[in-house]
């Protein structure tokens, strides 16, 4: 946890303030059975010896963190959270530990312990199934790796099926506790079996130090690990049909490490570069936090396929450092529907500390989702904390509902400054009236986000254009490829190479799309899932496996010519004229209500913001879209999405102020372009392009005015003169990417709206 490992020899210091990086280690190390009971030291590194607390602010070396991504996100941006109308259970919950362990392997006592526990009103329980690299149970995972087991009961007794039997038979959950995470010591049989599986520092060093010992790092990264995690999980929850599983803040990665050769090969395989020699280096620390994020994202389906109503539950400190110190970015966690309950570590003796953590917008988002507790130290052996401060703490915590777990049993009452029926008198008192759990009410939930912004690259994952926004989606459970974002068609297109092996629904049909640079693109369409970072449609979407590219004959020179590779299409128009549609359309809960294009050439930071609301849609000037007849199969409202009245303007030509056009903003068009119904209405202008003098002006009266000199360089400046007789229009205009320069365009397919709003 956040906090301990109580070394059972020196004096403690409960209060804990990180203000620096801190490598932090949990447990004790246990070699055999002897050395097991000698070192039988709990977790919570926050109150290590009295010293340690000095240390920790002085000395942060000293300690390792913990830590957390990705969406797909990579890149994913945690945004508002929606209000879940659900009620909320309190939390009354007590860790039970190595610590515990005398009373754990004994029957009689485990029922005394429950039953109390039951009496003073207590709804859960938190036993320890996983640390020091051994599990507390009889594990088929690790004896197929040779890996012992000694944690058997007086009478041989499995003594995790035995409490979490015994606590049903009082009414109590018990969410077994996986509790170190990724960490195992160095001296462990899993860390000398596997040393592939250990990440590391810069210079080398594969362990921390801390009360602990020297303790190493499983790599997060590496798939190994992570099934082997993975299985271990799924194991607990199998096994004994447990009420959940409990990950603390050590399902992380101290921020120093990362560096070993397989996650830098990945690191440079997927940006180009090397991993910065700066730890704390922004895009570093999102990219790890974001691989454990998409990690958790799996983990909770593996567990939610074995059991739906199991409680997927978060114990990790509070989350600025968790996520800078610890890449462990559990808020992300909760806003994507990965965490079903969630307890942060709050280890003070200062009341005024301890509440300044209470009121954290993290903590009020995530109450108003899921039910969520504070860890309350209760004491150690070697550091009692009085009753009164137990007291405080909890009221403080209730008053704004939230509830409480201890660290751990036997300081409940046991190892405390009071009498034992003054103590249990006092926590009877916190909790005067049962307040029962009901796991029934346990259902996945759809990510909470209101909005998020997903990265636009300027690159796509195979072909490069001169110019154009590229999205990361995988499609088919594929891997991630940087698709051509096309505001002007809808629907999703992509070489039959980016599929994974997600499943697929066929259908036989093939489909042609002809593009706007005279591509024809040919393919069957299939319904396939569709992920962007961390967010996945609700449902598959249809999807053209495009298989055939070639020019229309009146453009020859169109991106399939010469057989350059094709870097797919994610269209997000929503004037489709037949399947595919736009995906976007499938994203989960307030995702799907529109996106704004936020591009930004010069600093290269452009970003797709899905989700409109009431803040972000401020300061945009709104144009009203013409809507279309619905179609069978394509979802939602349809829109004409070229904008009427569009007044355009063009130096040395008859074109002054002429407001009969309608205008497409278009990211799939590098040179912008206007098409006339007629050689007569240019007036003395020819086909082709226009040249520096013939300034142009494009306005919509209180809504845009783009003006600039047309040039020679695609995607900035470059505007064509055609004739097209088949137009519906007297002029149609297509602005192309430049104009995503200059302005946040909006779109807005529920109210039929697309909106400009100048950047500075």
């Amino acid at each position: 946890m956040d906090c301990c490992l109580e070394s059972k020899n020196s004096p403690l210091s409960i209060n804990f303030e990180p203000v620096m990086p801190i490598e932090f280690q949990p447990q004790s190390i246990r070699v055999n059975t002897w050395l097991t009971k000698l070192l039988s030291i709990p977790k919570k590194l926050l109150f290590v010896l009295q010293g340690w607390r000095s240390i920790k602010r002085l000395f942060p070396v000293l300690f390792a963190l913990s830590f957390t991504t990705v969406l797909l996100l990579q890149n994913l941006t945690p945004a508002t959270a929606q209000i879940s109308p659900s009620p909320r259970q309190e939390i009354r919950g007590v860790w039970l530990t190595n610590n515990d362990f005398d009373i754990l392997r004994n029957r009689a006592k485990v029922q005394d312990t429950l039953t109390q526990l039951r009496r003073l009103n207590f709804n859960t329980i938190y036993p320890v199934v996983w640390n020091d690299g051994y599990t507390k149970y009889p594990s088929a995972v690790t004896q197929r790796m040779g890996i012992p087991y000694f944690f058997r009961g007086t009478e041989g007794q499995d003594v995790i099926a035995d409490i979490i039997s015994q606590a049903r038979s009082q009414g109590l959950l018990a969410i077994p506790w996986f509790e170190f995470g990724f960490m195992a010591p160095l001296t462990s049989e899993l860390a000398s079996q596997h040393p592939d599986w250990l990440t590391q520092k810069q210079d080398g060093t594969q362990t921390s130090i801390s009360a602990a010992g020297e303790v190493a790092w499983l790599n997060p990264f590496h798939p190994e690990v992570q099934q082997f995690i993975t299985d271990l999980v799924v194991e607990i929850i199998t096994k004994y049909n447990a009420d959940g599983i409990q990950f603390d803040d050590h399902m992380s990665l101290p921020v120093d490490f990362g560096y070993d050769k397989y996650t830098i090969n990945l690191y440079r395989q997927e940006t180009g570069n090397p991993p910065p020699p700066n730890p704390q280096a922004q895009a570093w620390i999102k990219w790890r936090a974001d691989k454990i994020t998409a990690f958790m994202v799996q983990l909770n389906q593996a567990v939610k396929a074995r059991k739906p109503n199991a409680i997927f539950a978060v114990s990790p400190n509070y989350y600025d450092f968790a996520y800078k110190l610890q890449l462990q970015d559990w808020l992300n966690w909760v806003r994507l529907g990965v965490v079903d309950e969630l307890v942060v570590q709050v280890y003070r003796n200062d009341l005024q500390s301890f509440n300044s953590k209470l009121i954290t917008p993290e903590i009020l988002e995530t109450q108003q989702l899921i039910p969520t507790g504070i860890g309350i130290m209760t004491g150690l052996r070697n550091r009692q904390v009085s009753m009164s401060q137990i007291q405080s703490q909890v009221r403080a915590a209730q008053e704004r509902g939230l509830g409480a777990v201890f660290f751990y049993y036997e300081s409940l009452w046991d190892y405390a400054p009071e009498p034992v029926a003054q103590r249990q008198a006092a926590f009877q008192q916190l909790f005067p009236n049962p307040a029962r759990r009901d796991t029934s009410q346990i259902t996945a939930r759809k990510p909470s986000f209101n909005t998020i912004s997903v990265p636009l690259y300027t690159k796509g994952s195979v072909g490069q254009r001169e110019r154009g926004y590229f999205l990361e989606v995988a499609v088919a459970g594929g891997q991630p490829r940087r698709v051509l974002m096309d505001t002007g068609s809808g629907g999703l297109r992509v070489p039959r190479e980016f599929l994974g092996n997600a499943p697929i629904n066929r259908t036989g049909q093939i489909v042609r799309e002809v593009l706007n640079d005279g591509t024809i693109l040919e393919g069957e369409l299939v319904y396939t899932s569709m992920r962007m970072g961390l967010i996945a449609t609700e449902e598959p979407v249809p999807v053209q496996i495009v298989t055939s590219r070639q020019c229309v004959a009146q453009k020859p020179n169109c991106s399939a010519r010469g057989n350059t590779p094709f870097s797919g299409i994610i269209g997000v128009n929503y004037a489709e004229r037949s399947l595919p549609y736009n995906p976007l359309r499938k994203l989960p809960g307030n995702l799907s209500n529109g996106f704004i294009i936020a591009g930004d050439r010069t600093s290269g930071n452009s970003s797709l913001i899905l989700g409109l609301t009431a803040q972000n849609r401020g300061g945009f000037n709104l144009a009203s879209l013409t809507q279309q007849p619905a179609m069978n199969s394509i979802p939602g409202n349809r829109w004409d999405s070229r904008l009427n009245g569009v007044c355009l303007t063009i130096s040395g030509s008859a074109m002054k102020n002429t407001c009969n056009a309608k205008m497409l903003a278009d990211t799939g068009v590098i040179s912008s372009f206007i098409d006339f119904k007629s050689a007569s209405l240019m007036g003395k202008l020819k086909p082709g392009r226009l040249s520096p003098n013939n300034t142009l002006k494009l306005s919509i009266p209180r809504i845009l005015d783009y003006s600039l000199a047309p040039g020679n360089r695609n995607g900035f400046n470059v505007w064509n003169l055609n004739v097209s007789p088949q137009l519906d229009q007297a002029m149609v205009v297509n602005s192309g990417i430049a104009l995503f320069d200059r302005y946040n365009v909006l779109f807005d397919p529920v109210n039929g709206q697309e909106g400009f709003r100048l950047r500075s």
